[in-house]
């Protein structure tokens, strides 16, 4: 689900920017775009009761080969979990001086894509739509959507932050700027599988305050490729890319 935007002025949304385009040059907004067991058989037919009683390692040995198994596997989790942190912490320090995307050149986009995709497959959240995470209001952090980004105006005119907020027990969803246009648009998502929602906006408010009833083809898709407490990555059906971090886990879409 991209940022979507006014025209004028602009409009937040993170899905994708595919029902945009065909929004009217009108008042109307514009929408652009959106976690062994070891086992001896026992055959009381051919008496190897006993052949079985001498293979089982005495208690000793079972309780030494047990700590050496859970050495063993404890430290593949902590490296998988030292190694998730690790990516993610590449991927916001190359993010931090692109402004939020807006910055980035094409070999930019292309590092910052192959960084989440590596942490895309090691998230911990596998099914998103299911998990509490989701839930609250998060900042825009990155983005491949140059209409969210605004590119083409002056830099005084585009949005200085963006927010999304989801509620998974609800199924709503909003987007929100920031200065100087404070524009907002309210959503009713759709879950399609455990990661991906269908998204309808409904209603635009421009300024925050005037409310204006979205078309129906303001719509698009939203998939959520990453979750954890603090971070998320999803992309939109227009193959945009866009990096979230939380801002407010409390955080309610209005009904």
């Amino acid at each position: 689900m991209a940022l979507s935007t006014l025209s004028p002025p602009p409009l937040p949304s993170l899905t994708s920017q595919s029902s945009a385009a065909g929004t009217s040059s009108s008042s109307l907004p514009k929408l652009v775009h959106s976690i062994a067991a070891v086992s001896f058989p026992v055959n009381p037919h051919n008496h190897c009761l006993s052949t079985t009683i001498a293979a089982t390692p005495p208690p000793a040995a079972q309780h030494k080969w047990r700590t050496q198994v859970s050495f063993f596997t404890s430290f593949l989790g902590n490296n998988k979990t030292k190694s998730a942190e690790a990516i993610k912490e590449e991927l916001l320090e190359t993010i931090a001086p692109l402004d939020r995307g807006a910055e980035a050149t094409p070999e930019d986009q292309q590092k910052i894509d192959q960084i989440a995709r590596k942490l895309e497959a090691v998230s911990p959240t596998k099914e998103p739509l299911k998990s509490d995470l989701l839930n609250g209001k998060w900042e825009l952090i990155y983005t491949t959507s140059q209409s969210i980004l605004q590119t083409q105006r002056p830099k005084f005119l585009r949005s200085r932050r963006n927010f999304q907020a989801i509620n998974v027990d609800t199924l709503r969803a909003q987007n929100m700027e920031s200065w100087p246009f404070f524009n907002q648009v309210t959503a009713n998502l759709t879950s399609l599988n455990s990661k991906k929602v269908a998204v309808q906006f409904d209603v635009f408010k421009i300024g925050g305050l005037i409310p204006i009833k979205a078309p129906g083809r303001a719509r698009g898709e939203l998939e959520v490729t990453y979750l954890d407490e603090e971070l998320r990555v999803s992309r939109g059906d227009k193959g945009n890319l866009f990096i979230l971090t939380m801002v407010d886990p409390s955080y309610r879409v209005p009904t």
